[in-house]
């Protein structure tokens, strides 16, 4: 039997039970993809990330309860948040180096985490049948697409109101989709559902912000944003756009430590 450690901390927040809650597990070396996955399976929280040491530096990887997925925001800065406060890293950088997207710092600065990533420009593309419809409200002012379909709204209100079918959204073929809108006290404001990744609607989502960040600085002519996802839990975020890589600022808080047997 093999026992390894695991934390789970609220992201994107300063309260407990807020956020967006993720999964962290230390491994030496890595386990067989599809335990990774039965993990996250039983955890059954949007992302559980699993790293293990490289030098000074770490691998990381991050599983939804249904696929590993190319990048996650919250889980990055919650394993930061574990090796900085309960696993005594040194020093206000730590690099992660990744399968698909090479590598992201995270800094810290006294509760702060600022994490380093890359750019993702959503552009024009084919509105795919039964999206609007799949969305389950307003009309989108604008359709464009990165990893994600990405549905700019007129109003904060038009994404409040939103109630996606999750069966119909499911059969589109997409990872996600992220709905936005100018915020009525933020710059931005945002929404993230991805049922084919086993998770209908995300709290926080890092990965949606490397494409919210580039529109919305573009589109605002400024370059440092403040941004709220409006889900149940609540998040929020300072953004910066830096050319092709994106900054994300949040804190963090420790909701529980244990120890998985398998």
């Amino acid at each position: 039997m093999q026992t390894i450690s695991i934390y789970q901390v609220d992201a994107f927040t300063d309260t407990l039970f807020g956020g967006n809650p993720a999964a962290i597990c230390p491994l030496k070396e890595w386990l067989p993809a599809p335990a990774m996955q039965k993990i996250a399976a039983e955890n059954n929280l949007a992302e559980t990330a699993f790293f293990i040491p490289q030098g000074k530096d770490f691998e990381l990887r991050w599983f939804t309860p249904e696929t590993e997925v190319d990048l996650c925001g919250h889980a990055t800065l919650a394993t930061a948040h574990v090796l900085f406060n309960i696993l005594n890293h040194e020093g206000d950088t730590i690099h992660f180096h990744t399968l698909k997207v090479g590598t992201l710092t995270v800094h810290r600065k006294e509760d702060v985490y600022t994490l380093d990533f890359p750019s993702r420009i959503p552009e024009p593309c084919e509105l795919p049948l039964g999206l609007i419809e799949a969305m389950g409200g307003p009309r989108p002012q604008v359709v464009l697409r990165s990893r994600d379909y990405f549905l700019v709204y007129e109003k904060e209100a038009d994404v409040l109101a939103l109630k996606p079918d999750f069966k119909a959204l499911k059969a589109i073929e997409s990872l996600g989709f992220i709905a936005t809108a100018p915020g009525d006290h933020c710059d931005f404001v945002s929404r993230f559902f991805a049922p084919a990744a086993g998770i209908d609607e995300d709290p926080v989502t890092g990965s949606a912000h490397c494409n919210l960040i580039p529109y919305w600085a573009e589109r605002l002519g400024k370059h440092e944003l403040h941004a709220f996802q409006l889900s149940a839990r609540g998040g929020e975020l300072w953004c910066e756009q830096r050319g092709d890589r994106v900054l994300m600022s949040g804190k963090a808080v420790t909701y529980l430590k244990g120890e998985i047997y398998i």
